[in-house]
């Protein structure tokens, strides 16, 4: 299998998707909410999918709650509320629910919880998908909701590693950069919760670390803060690779993930011509 997992344009497999994911098997498909119409249509586009994915190929979801939900009804709240309203059993029963719907709705991956600090000034993008600022709350809190998650038989993601709460921008639109030097509060629940198996990077300079190149495509970070420091040895996915805070052609951001330490490149965007060109690339990557 190729080391990307991908989307697709919408809530049908089309023909020449599915001879693209046939050829170049990669490691999974993620869907969003244009690609999900109902629960039988889903249902429809979930057994395409397997029917063409090589085994052990995974379906992922961007399911959190709050703003970041692909699967409704029910609205699950956001992080923020859980963090700020519930304790420990509480966050275990929220991951146990999320994971619930998760796994019903046919996907064996889900990309929570998130892990970042909520910072008062910084950008709304992680806001109240933060489950709090105290950092030893996040860690208690967030490791619950994941081990709710991986009880319903749903691996869980954590992210952004190694922490996105400080961004002032948006990663989705421009690349953010944190000047601040003594990051061991960001870092503090990633590392408390190093045994989930699922990490994702943050599109995020960070001059305590790397003042030249985001987590995601810096070699220094994902050797030295996420493997090293963290002491992380699960599976590092990037952030989605077709977000604004990165530069360059898809194949040529999906290489260069990879290169520096990344085991899977995520690309999003769904536009076919994009996606075919990050697997081709792969086809020749070492």
């Amino acid at each position: 299998m190729k080391p990307a997992i991908i989307g697709i344009a919408g809530p049908v497999l089309s023909d020449a998707e599915r001879a693209l994911l046939r050829t170049h098997a990669p490691r999974g498909v993620i869907l969003f909410g244009r690609n999900i119409v109902d629960a039988g249509q889903l249902r429809v586009l979930t057994a395409a999918l397997r029917a063409v994915l090589p085994p052990g190929a995974v379906l992922m979801v961007d399911q959190e709650g709050g703003r970041v939900a692909r699967l409704r009804p029910p609205d699950f709240p956001p992080l923020g509320a859980a963090g700020d309203l519930a304790d420990a059993d509480a966050a275990y029963t929220h991951g146990l629910a999320l994971g619930t719907m998760v796994r019903a709705a046919g996907f064996d991956v889900a990309a929570a919880p998130v892990l970042d600090l909520r910072v008062e000034g910084a950008s709304r993008v992680i806001g109240d998908r933060a489950i709090s600022g105290d950092a030893k709350r996040v860690a208690r809190l967030g490791g619950r909701i994941a081990e709710g998650i991986m009880a319903a038989g749903v691996i869980p993601v954590m992210k952004h590693m190694p922490g996105h709460g400080r961004a002032l921008v948006d990663s989705h639109v421009a690349l953010p950069r944190v000047t601040d030097m003594d990051l061991s509060d960001d870092l503090f629940a990633f590392a408390a919760n190093r045994g989930i198996p699922w990490g994702m990077t943050a599109h995020v300079v960070y001059d305590a670390f790397d003042p030249e190149l985001p987590a995601t495509l810096s070699a220094k970070v994902i050797r030295e803060v996420i493997r090293g420091r963290l002491q992380f040895e699960g599976v590092l996915l990037s952030d989605d690779l077709a977000m604004a805070a990165l530069a360059g052609p898809p194949a040529g951001r999906a290489l260069a993930a990879l290169a520096a330490g990344c085991d899977i490149a995520l690309y999003c965007a769904g536009v076919l011509e994009e996606t075919a060109a990050v697997l081709e690339a792969l086809d020749d990557a070492p």
